[in-house]
């Protein structure tokens, strides 16, 4: 039993449950349903690209451009409904632009050999240039009923229809991950491409799958976050990706590639999202919750590095009497 909690997912739920007791205490409405429900849905459209960017990470490479492609996904929807398409077919035309976008970054990075960080910071800036230039300085609200509906009422009694895409989401990604070939292979490739090469997989069709599902994942998020809110303009989702990356990060997931679980990066959800949550209901500004965000950005790096075992052994713990 004292091994599980020698990992770093043994780790984070300690710290969890750490914030649940402080933030319950200093507030009592943080364990409220009510409360509980609104902690996912102000973040659930960062949650869901968490997801996807944990596969893009473990495979070695990363995905900057997430948050541009929510608001290129946003704004493009915007932009057609405004122009008179319906609504039903602008959602199709936006999923497929964001597949159109992850191929691009795939293309480039799977079979021209670009880095990844480069490729993905030049659509960053060009997605997010073609969300601007579509709405330019103005808000498009005027969205059906319908739509709107979808991101501002209860589809489950009160729980929205995007906390219920993340749960079924994770819960997909999580056996793609942990039991099938498609998985093995995104560890294999993240911990060494030659290997991998050598071992007969297709990285450069791996890569572009994955690429692809980022893509078409952050434009869902998107038009979630549109529904959400009501209204969109060629700021939305600015900065997203930071927030993402920084839960993918704390969950554990090495920034080399190769190492890393989704319950990993579900832990760090929550207490990204506990953290955030039980400040604003403290009245701690914007600023200072950014702040905090950051310094768990830099301990998401540098924290995971440390050999937890070790640590252990110089506080005394008797590694050779250990039992699974």
């Amino acid at each position: 039993m004292l091994s599980k909690f020698k990992s770093w997912e043994g780790f984070l739920f300690g710290v969890l449950v750490l914030i649940l007791i402080a933030n319950s205490s200093l507030s009592p409405e943080f364990l409220t349903l009510s409360n509980q429900i609104n902690l996912f849905q102000l973040s659930v459209e960062k949650i869901i690209v968490s997801l996807i960017m944990t596969f893009i990470i473990i495979n070695g490479e990363i995905d900057l451009s997430v948050g541009s492609m929510m608001g290129l996904a946003a704004c493009a929807f915007g932009w057609m409904v405004d122009q008179g398409t319906p609504a039903a077919l602008a959602c199709i035309i936006v999923l497929l632009i964001g597949c159109a976008g992850g191929a691009l970054n795939g293309y480039f990075i799977a079979r021209v050999g670009l880095p990844s960080l480069v490729v993905t910071l030049a659509t960053l800036i060009g997605f997010r240039g073609l969300a601007r230039v579509l709405v330019e300085d103005r808000g498009i609200t005027d969205f059906p009923d319908w739509f709107d509906a979808l991101g501002q009422q209860g589809l489950i009694g009160p729980i929205p229809l995007a906390l219920i895409l993340f749960l079924l989401l994770f819960l997909f990604l999580y056996v793609v991950l942990q039991k099938t070939g498609f998985g093995r292979k995104t560890y294999v490739i993240g911990t060494n491409k030659a290997v991998a090469d050598f071992a007969g997989i297709d990285t450069a069709r791996h890569k572009q799958i994955l690429f692809m599902a980022s893509g078409l994942i952050a434009a869902l998020a998107g038009l979630l976050y549109a529904a959400r809110v009501g209204a969109v303009r060629g700021d939305v989702a600015f900065g997203f990706e930071l927030d993402i990356i920084t839960i993918v990060l704390l969950g554990g997931v090495s920034i080399f590639g190769g190492s890393g679980t989704l319950v990993g990066t579900f832990l760090a959800i929550l207490i990204v999202l506990s953290l955030r949550n039980g400040m604003a209901l403290l009245n701690i500004t914007g600023h200072i919750q950014t702040g905090v965000i950051g310094i768990l950005l830099v301990a998401s790096v540098v924290a995971p590095r440390f050999n937890l075992k070790a640590i252990l052994a110089h506080a005394g713990t008797p590694e050779k009497k250990e039992t699974s």
